[in-house]
């Protein structure tokens, strides 16, 4: 009897996981450049024979990569990203992968993010543009130009972030390794004046929260259920 209950918390342990995850991508439907989070789940088993207990793993993480729709927005320092590549941006934790594109120029020049940390080129120095010269022009390479003039480049770097990544922020992640740029390659690129949008489709993750909340009511009727027959034979045996 005490078997069903463990395996029915295992269950709902991993079905809060599930729902927290849910609930995030929900809450930043509308965050231009976030990867949707998933969790995946396995069975534990507690041992070979024909009595071994299948219990529900806590869940890993893992996300969606699959890219979001562009929006265009006219404003020259936004950009963003076609094909399998990431900008990367200096924080204080150290360099952040992200897929938001929304950047500015401060007075002295660098290239920042909204939040001011700085954007980095494919040798992972900070961008420094002439302030006096007006926003810049980017190419599909991410080369930036400004009155005609070569100042830099946009990195663009691989990644994919995987069970240990770590999300910095509501679009970024923090790299388990020192991200490789991605030069001379074809399928990759910049948009200026565009925007990635979150690639979390809010219908299917609404419809989603609903199905694991249900299932979480579910299951606690079933212990609650379970508990009071258990009493019911308690008391049946002492009489």
């Amino acid at each position: 009897m005490q078997t069903g209950y463990y395996v029915a918390l295992s269950s709902q342990v991993a079905l809060e996981r599930r729902l927290n995850t849910l609930a995030d991508n929900v809450a930043n439907a509308g965050t231009v450049g976030y990867k949707a989070g998933e969790v995946t789940f396995d069975d534990v088993l507690t041992g070979l024979t024909a009595k071994a207990v299948s219990f529900v793993s806590p869940g890993a993480d893992s996300y969606n990569i699959r890219a979001g729709a562009l929006r265009e927005t006219g404003n020259p320092f936004d950009f963003a990203v076609q094909g399998d590549a990431w900008f990367a941006v200096e924080t204080e934790a150290g360099p952040m992968m992200t897929r938001d594109g929304r950047f500015t120029m401060r007075e002295t020049g660098e290239l920042v993010t909204l939040q001011g940390y700085p954007v980095l080129d494919p040798g992972g120095t900070p961008l420094v543009l002439d302030p006096l010269a007006g926003p810049p022009e980017v190419g599909a390479d991410g080369m930036l130009q400004q009155n005609g003039q070569p100042v830099g480049a946009i990195g663009l770097f691989s990644f994919v972030p995987g069970p240990d990544s770590i999300r910095y922020g509501n679009s970024g992640f923090l790299p388990n390794s020192e991200p490789q740029p991605l030069v001379d390659m074809m399928d990759v690129g910049v948009v200026q004046g565009f925007v990635e949008e979150s690639n979390v489709n809010p219908v299917e993750e609404m419809m989603r929260l609903i199905q694991v909340q249900r299932t979480f009511e579910q299951v606690t009727a079933l212990m609650r259920d379970s508990d009071n027959a258990q009493k019911e034979a308690i008391k049946t045996m002492g009489g």
